[in-house]
């Protein structure tokens, strides 16, 4: 899987926003071994992943 870069494009979200949601997503899993593995297996990227959760709405976040 590659990065979503036509979904980034079209989003109207908050691009920092989301790149702050993906960083900390993408920290989670890369200290989680059972995920980093889950993912290897599918031979998909973290980075990936998480920006296509990001833009898909299937991350809740709020802002503080």
């Amino acid at each position: 899987m590659s990065i979503p870069l036509d979904k980034m494009i079209d989003s109207k979200k908050n691009v920092y926003e989301m790149t702050c949601v993906a960083i900390k997503e993408a920290s989670i899993i890369a200290n989680n071994k059972d995920a980093v593995e889950a993912l290897d297996e599918k031979k998909e990227k973290i980075v990936s992943n998480v920006l296509n959760k990001v833009l898909n709405d299937e991350i809740e976040y709020t802002r503080e």
